[in-house]
């Protein structure tokens, strides 16, 4: 019997490849999905997309979903308490496994690992330290279609927010911007691939610009911060630009 395990998912192009990276080598039984939730603005964390979509992509992939709904304060303890809680009813329906679509970040993989040991369980990492050029290309040879639902003013703009994400955009990027956003350059929003039965029906709405110094309202729509290496030196990040999408 294969080891049971969930998935952590953004919604984002990262969990939708370490979905399919997982079904495809098979080891694990992938019994649910988890994705963290502002619980007063109903927006998933650091993407904010509403939660409608990501209910809609877990039914397209035809997997339970299991909202970890979090504190408006988005304070790292109030965090920490609901993995906890949440993590802790998984290990006692048999979950041996969680599985997380990172790929760089060592002190954040370690900060996991060693939560997850606290709990008795273990944690996989697919895509760990794979090329992300490479990943970039694989996304788009696998098939998989989605849109830019967040992005940093250091490196894109407001042009940039919603467009979809083709091996067009890829080779457009910046110099400097990691192909996967892997320093925080842009989050996305998947709605079709390999992993989905059908494609996940949705509009593009308003694009709105969100200024760091404005850090109840970012807090608002990006939820919990999560323990992250800090950032070395000054950085030219004046705010983010996110484009509400709407259910279809």
């Amino acid at each position: 019997m294969k080891p049971r395990a969930v998935l952590f998912w953004s919604g984002g192009k990262d969990s939708g490849l370490a979905l399919d990276r997982l079904r495809r080598a098979g080891e694990y039984e992938i019994v649910a999905l988890i994705t963290t939730v502002n619980a007063q603005y109903r927006r998933v964390s650091m993407h904010g997309v509403r939660e409608e979509l990501v209910a809609a992509q877990a039914r397209a992939a035809g997997f339970p979903l299991d909202t970890m709904y979090v504190d408006p304060s988005g304070t790292n303890e109030a965090y920490v308490a609901a993995l906890r809680e949440t993590l802790g009813a998984w290990r006692e329906r048999g979950v041996e496994t969680v599985a997380f679509g990172d790929i760089f970040l060592a002190d954040l993989r370690q900060w996991r690992e060693n939560l997850l040991a606290e709990l008795g369980l273990r944690g996989t990492f697919p895509l760990w330290h794979a090329d992300t050029t490479q990943l970039a290309q694989e996304f788009v040879a696998r098939g998989f279609r989605a849109v830019l639902c967040c992005a940093n003013d250091a490196m894109l703009g407001e042009a940039d927010v919603g467009r979809d994400m083709s091996a067009d955009f890829f080779a457009s990027l910046p110099a400097g911007v990691d192909p996967c956003g892997e320093n925080g350059e842009y989050h996305s929003f998947v709605w079709d691939g390999p992993v989905f039965r059908a494609p996940v029906e949705f509009k593009i709405g308003e694009k709105v610009y969100r200024p760091l110094e404005a850090a109840p309202a970012a807090a608002a729509t990006n939820g919990p911060a999560i323990p992250v290496p800090a950032a070395s030196g000054p950085t030219a990040t004046k705010g983010f630009w996110f484009v509400d999408l709407l259910p279809g």
